[in-house]
């Protein structure tokens, strides 16, 4: 078999990390609301979706969501998005695949909607520059999954074409648009499943869960 993919591109919250929707579900039980209160915001009010969607475009801080937030989910709006976060972790098993990627030489891009510049960093500590040869921030570039653009702009500063390249996403809605522009794409459930086909799409052995995943042949 021929492999004609050189690049990957990732998420980072709930890819690179445990899951990020868990960890919201847990700073909701932890405040006293119904698991699912802050996500059911974030996801179907309007005015608190248009708010979100500004912050990871840089066009709302970070303590001025965490305000509005706050307010209609009836909790204190001190370092909210921190404590939506306590629980989120590295996941070693897919970081850990990345890197075996990378050593064997396909280039790595980590595409990730951010929550917006300020006091709250949650890269911090994952030394994605270390990690990939390429990051693209949403809010530092003032665009965000899934608007083609960002998806043009990660490929432009990898080198490569989109038909060459594999993006992985835990949000289902993020991928039709990277497939639009030639890219094989994975929905990402969990470490195990896409670590597996991250072997076959790249012919290259990954390590999951005590197992080495086996190179395609035919």
């Amino acid at each position: 078999m021929t492999f004609t993919q050189t690049a990957l591109i990732l998420d980072f919250g709930g890819v690179l990390t445990t899951d990020l929707w868990a960890s919201i579900r847990a700073c909701a039980h932890r405040e006293g609301l119904p698991d699912e209160a802050l996500l059911d915001l974030l996801h179907h009010d309007h005015e608190i979706r248009r708010l979100f969607v500004a912050l990871e475009r840089g066009d709302v801080s970070q303590t001025a969501f965490e305000a509005r937030l706050a307010a209609a989910a009836g909790i204190s709006p001190d370092g909210l998005l921190a404590r939506m976060c306590a629980t989120l972790e590295p996941d070693e098993a897919m970081l850990a695949a990345v890197a075996t990627l990378r050593d064997g030489g396909v280039r790595i891009g980590v595409l990730s909607n951010s929550w917006g510049s300020g006091y709250f960093d949650p890269y911090d500590g994952y030394r994605l520059e270390d990690r990939a040869d390429v990051v693209v921030i949403s809010d530092r570039v003032r665009l965000r999954k899934p608007e083609p653009a960002i998806f043009a702009l990660v490929l432009r500063r990898l080198g490569v074409e989109a038909k060459a390249t594999v993006f992985v996403d835990d949000v289902a809605a993020n991928l039709p648009a990277a497939r639009a522009l030639g890219m094989g794409v994975i929905h990402h459930r969990n470490a195990s499943e896409t670590i597996v086909e991250l072997g076959h799409r790249f012919g290259i052995p990954l390590r999951v869960a005590g197992r080495v995943t086996s190179r395609l042949t035919d």
